[in-house]
């Protein structure tokens, strides 16, 4: 057996945390997408104007009026409400993850963690990147109420799968203009990237990769850069275009620092199906093939048995017919 079953303490405790992180997780996104900054009178030419004020941008918004004076004070009021929910719930979250931590569930590496939740922030995290790789085996597990054994869990690398078919818009300005990497280094200042390359890595040896589906005629389009300021690209990789268009899934997950944070990644029975598919290439390193074909059965296991996931479903419609005798290996394999 790969993963042993939650204790009935360890369910409840994950099912309290990640309903109090969704609810923060709400409040939250509502609190950064319409209330950061400030809005602030301004005189000019004898005459108040309301401005709303973001860093080192500014718009106005008109002169003073009853209806701009009753647009401050709900902005305010609002944005006060919002601001103290946020804070109570961190608090609340704070509390939780000492319990968390004691009770053996956090589980996500603390460096991918602070990754994945800065990614969620700005909007990039199942929009534009997903996880894909070892790390999504924390979200099936979760889900599913069961620990993985740590040899199958463990790595110094994340994968994001990067849909290309998706403008790179990060949702602030200040992220617009670092980009990726900057973003990166905002959670380690060690982080650093060759122009061109695919991969950045910190001090502690710690990898994040980006990579997506390789192009048809690949050769006749340059690669597509992560932003435009840090020169970033995704590496392409054959035969992950399928696995772009797959079903994804989404699920709440706690971090080796006990707080929870939101992930992103391939449907569990695509992530078994790829990996089972990756352990049969021939120019694949005989290791890496071993422990692919383990997370394979694995999370194909946990699908089944735990998830009741079929992999004759119409979930999986997406998938090329190529696969369809992957299918029945891997479902072989694990009955």
């Amino acid at each position: 057996m790969d993963f042993a079953e939650l204790s009935n303490e360890q369910r409840r405790q994950l099912v309290d945390a990640q309903q109090a992180f969704e609810v923060w997780r709400i409040a939250d996104r509502e609190f950064r997408h319409s209330y950061r900054g400030t809005m602030r009178w301004k005189r000019r030419n004898g005459t108040d104007y309301l401005y709303r004020v973001y860093h080192a941008s500014e718009k106005s918004i008109g002169p003073r009026s009853t209806e701009t004076e009753r647009i401050k004070a709900e902005y305010t009021e609002q944005r006060t409400r919002l601001r103290q929910r946020t804070t109570r719930l961190s608090a609340r979250l704070e509390q939780m993850g000492r319990v968390n931590r004691a009770l053996g569930l956090g589980r996500m590496p603390r460096t991918a963690a602070r990754i994945l939740r800065k990614l969620d922030e700005v909007g990039l995290l199942g929009v534009k990147a997903f996880v894909v790789g070892t790390h999504s085996l924390y979200a099936y597990e979760a889900r599913a109420g069961i620990l993985f054994d740590g040899a199958l869990t463990a790595t110094r690398d994340l994968d994001l799968l990067w849909d290309t078919r998706q403008r790179l818009s990060l949702a602030l300005v200040e992220e617009r203009a670092e980009g990726v990497i900057g973003l990166l280094r905002r959670i380690d200042r060690s982080f650093s990237a060759e122009p061109g390359h695919y991969s950045a890595s910190n001090d502690e040896g710690f990898l994040v990769d980006f990579i997506r589906p390789e192009r048809q005629l690949e050769a006749l389009r340059p690669d597509e850069a992560l932003t435009e300021a840090d020169g970033l690209v995704a590496a392409a990789i054959s035969g992950l275009q399928w696995l772009i268009n797959a079903p994804k899934f989404e699920q709440i997950v706690i971090g080796e620092d006990g707080r929870p944070l939101w992930m992103s990644c391939a449907d569990p029975r695509v992530f078994s199906l790829h990996k089972y598919w990756v352990s049969k290439q021939p120019s694949r390193e005989t290791g890496k093939r071993r422990r692919d074909a383990d997370q394979a059965r694995a999370v194909a296991t946990l699908a089944a048995r735990y998830l009741n996931l079929s992999f004759q479903a119409k979930d999986l419609s997406s998938l090329p017919i190529g696969l369809t005798q992957t299918v029945k290996d891997l479902v072989r394999s694990i009955a």
